[in-house]
């Protein structure tokens, strides 16, 4: 049973209907985090699943291709204004809702028209929570907007500028996850100043696989997170990306980051093992999570000449393999090493990497 920390403020009440909505949400914004975000202990359950809506929001704005660069501006700030408790939720919603594209799944277009009722929710929780989940929306929002202001159609600049891309939408996710376990569990606050180190680096690992399984997805959209430096020093150049295919130069800048995005998850299975086994429901969110991530690697690694991200998206029984096994060794720290070693066997080597926001 999750060792809760007692709450001192009197929170909102949030309707029923917008909790039945959160749930809703959810199973049609994303299979796999509708998976694993009921595996917490309630209270944090309905805290990380409102957190992760939030992000969704920011993530819409970013997709939207018919806002040019100061209108997502205008609407990144509205909507950090809006979670601050500063701004108007449903004027944020009627403002973008009928901007956003008509090839948006219909999932994400409610959830813009529903912003009110999520942020209801989000005004519900304790004030440490609401910090956490605030900050994660801020940091979120300015980095993704400093990013839109270019547009990477070729590639980003070198490693660097795609690890502070990956703390902007994924890196800051792990430092507000650690910050709700903290609120959430005495047992897991004890570890606050083990896993703060490894909070960046377990967002950046499922990141960077995210980026590497959808490269010819983003490639659609004119769009392209791939560091050229990299590339270049295998002999490629991500202006001619559609050449890519088959290329061996190509080929080998891939494995490059599969090296790294493998040591990022090393470092996540190292943040999951400071969980206290007494804490199962963080533990196996967690654990599903990198493992879905690891076969998504395994199957880029052995498919780098892929088309689309449907080629390499795990199937359903790999999933559900996943959940047994993690369910069945969640509590064992050495038989989860020993899986982790077989499952990245045929992985290239982990590149040596660090866990930490980007510096200015």
């Amino acid at each position: 049973m999750t060792e809760a920390i007692q709450q001192t403020e009197s929170p909102q009440n949030p309707t029923p209907a917008d909790l039945a909505y959160q749930e809703e949400a959810l199973q049609d914004v994303s299979r796999t985090f509708a998976l694993t975000i009921p595996q917490l202990p309630d209270g944090l359950q309905t805290v990380v699943a409102n957190a992760y809506l939030l992000c969704r929001i920011a993530d819409t704005i970013e997709d939207c291709e018919r806002l040019s660069f100061q209108e997502k501006r205008d609407f990144y700030n509205q909507f950090i204004d809006a979670v601050e408790g500063a701004g108007d939720p449903q004027a944020f919603a009627d403002g973008l809702y009928p901007r956003l594209e008509d090839s948006m799944l219909p999932g994400e277009r409610k959830l813009i028209q529903e912003t009110p009722a999520v942020l209801r929710i989000t005004h519900s929780f304790s004030k440490d929570d609401q910090a956490a989940l605030s900050r994660c929306v801020r940091v979120m929002a300015k980095g993704m907007e400093a990013f839109q202001e270019t547009e990477p159609s070729e590639g980003l600049r070198d490693q660097r500028e795609l690890d502070a891309y990956c703390y902007y939408v994924a890196g800051v996710v792990g430092e507000m996850l650690t910050e709700l376990f903290c609120h959430h569990s005495e047992a897991i606050a004890r570890r606050r100043d083990e896993l703060a180190p490894l909070a960046v680096s377990f967002g950046q690992g499922l990141q960077m696989t995210n980026i590497l399984k959808d490269i010819w997805d983003d490639y659609e959209r004119q769009v392209c997170w791939l560091p050229r430096e990299t590339f270049e020093g295998e002999g490629f150049d991500l202006g001619d990306l559609a050449d890519g295919r088959g290329e061996k130069a190509f080929e080998a800048g891939i494995e490059r980051l599969v090296a790294r995005a493998r040591g990022h998850l090393e470092n996540a299975l190292r943040y999951t093992l400071l969980i206290p086994p007494s804490e199962k429901g963080v533990r196996q969110f967690c654990l599903w999570a990198i493992g879905m991530a690891v076969l998504t690697l395994r199957k880029i690694h052995r498919s780098r000449g892929f088309a689309n991200g449907a080629n390499v998206k795990i199937s359903r029984r790999s999933v559900r393999a996943t959940v047994a096994v993690s369910k069945a060794a969640g509590s064992y720290n050495s038989v989860l090493r020993l899986l982790f070693r077989l499952l990245v066997l045929r992985l290239p080597p982990a590149e040596q990497v660090t866990s930490a926001p980007p510096q200015p």
